[in-house]
This record gives structure tokens, C-alpha cells and sequence, in this order.
């Protein structure tokens, strides 16, 4: 017997994708930016092994000299993002969210777990729960990533308005290493997000869309059959918040 499951609230849902183009653009705004001042590559002295970005990368995608036009439309959508991103840290805190989401001291060998049998070393599942550990050092590790990105930009926009910060944040280009390396960072969580939501299917997916999941149920003992793991099932056709798949 199949019962809908709650899964994500409509808040959560809503920051989320909100939150998901806004910082798209931002990367993307942040692009035209970077183009003016093309300066990071893997190497040493005049050899170079891998540039970030060739000219030919901005030119196929109509990135260059838009220096005006993307520092424009990142300043505006740093405030979009920064407000996204206080408002969720606000209702994650008064809500009791944040118990969910805030790793303890079992999240990282959880998350050591959860890496293994993705990648099929390890046929042992990780304990399923709403957020498994891995999930919750990621997503908390973005929100600091967020506050990251904010200072560090304010300190290379406004260097002198804001020296104190810039100082503190070892000067204007120590400032933008890190500004640049967490924007980085954005990009491989997307990538790694996407691919996890890709495994883990259909259902997955719509509890960040609809708010819910649905899933299988003993009918003999009246418990949600999540994976290798059962849980009790509230009622035959709605249960509260439920646990999410390992991946």
C-alpha cells in the first residue's frame, strides 16, 4: 500500500528555489566581472597548466567586456541572495529546522558512509533519516560558503569604504582568491546536488517540488518501508515528516 509522505515545508521549498537561479546569475553576472581581470591559472613562473577561462570561453559565450553590466547586475542580486539567505537562516532558527540540518558529532562518519556506498565500496546503506550526515555538513557548509561570499565581496567592491574587512580578510587580493575559490565551490556542489538528485529519483525530487513523497507501506504491520529501514506510519494516508532516501 503506497501513503503520501510530508517531507519538505513550503518555506523551505520556496528558499530553495529562489535561491538556486539567483545564484546562477550571480555566477554568471560574476563571469563579466572576472573577464576584466583574468588572472588565475594552475602553474608556476611563465608555465601555465590550466587557465580557468580562455578568451575563447568568453567569446562563445558573449561574456566579454560586459565589465559595467555585470557589476551592475551582481550587486543587484546580491541583495536578493543575501535577503534569501537571512530569511532562511531565520526560519530554519525559529522554526526548529535547524535540528535537522546542523551536523553533530555523528555526521561526518555518517557522511565517510554515505560517500562509500555511493560510490559502491561499501553494501552497508547509511541509516536513513530526513537529512543523512553528509547532507547536512554539505548544505550547513553553503550557508557559511553564502556568508563567505558576502564579506569577501563587499571587501573587493567597496576596498576602501570597507578596509577594515579587507584587512581582516588578508587584503584586497587575498579577498578575491577567496571570493573566486568559493564561487568554485558553488559549482561543484552544484554538480555533485544534481547528480544526487539524478540517483536518487522521481520521488526525491518531488518532495523539493510538491512537499512530499510517496511510499511504500507494510500492510501487515502499518510501517513505512523506507529502504532497508522501517518506519512507523502515522496513518494510512498521510504521515508526518518522513525520512529521506541515503543518497
Amino acid at each position: 500500500m503506497k501513503v503520501v509522505v510530508e517531507k519538505h515545508p513550503l518555506a523551505i521549498r520556496w528558499f530553495h528555489w529562489f535561491n538556486f537561479p539567483v545564484l546562477s546569475l550571480m555566477i554568471w553576472s560574476g563571469l563579466w566581472i572576472y573577464w576584466a581581470n583574468d588572472v588565475y591559472r594552475l602553474g608556476w613562473g611563465n608555465t601555465t597548466l590550466f587557465k580557468f577561462f580562455p578568451q575563447s570561453f568568453y567569446q562563445a559565450f558573449h561574456m566579454d567586456h560586459k565589465l559595467a553590466q555585470g557589476m551592475a547586475w551582481h550587486f543587484v542580486l546580491m541583495w536578493a541572495f543575501f535577503l534569501n539567505g537571512l530569511l532562511y537562516v531565520l526560519y530554519t532558527a525559529f522554526s526548529g529546522e535547524w535540528r535537522y540540518l546542523l551536523p553533530d558529532r555523528k555526521s561526518f562518519k555518517e557522511a565517510i558512509q554515505v560517500t562509500l556506498y555511493d560510490f559502491g565500496l561499501s553494501k552497508t546503506p547509511p541509516p536513513v533519516q530526513k537529512y543523512n550526515g553528509a547532507q547536512k555538513i554539505a548544505y550547513t557548509a553553503v550557508i557559511l560558503m553564502g556568508l563567505g561570499s558576502l564579506l569577501t565581496g563587499l571587501a573587493i567592491y567597496k576596498p576602501t569604504q570597507f578596509g577594515w574587512l579587507t584587512q581582516l580578510l588578508g587584503g584586497y587580493e587575498s579577498a578575491r582568491v577567496i571570493h573566486f575559490v568559493l564561487t568554485l565551490g558553488y559549482v561543484v556542489f552544484f554538480v555533485i546536488h544534481i547528480a544526487q538528485v539524478v540517483r536518487a529519483g522521481w520521488n526525491n525530487f518531488r518532495a523539493i517540488v510538491a512537499g512530499f513523497e510517496v511510499e511504500e507501506v507494510n500492510p501487515a504491520s502499518g510501517a513505512i518501508v523506507a529502504g532497508p529501514t522501517a518506519l512507523p506510519a502515522a496513518s494510512p494516508s498521510l504521515a508526518p515528516s518522513a525520512p529521506q532516501s541515503p543518497s
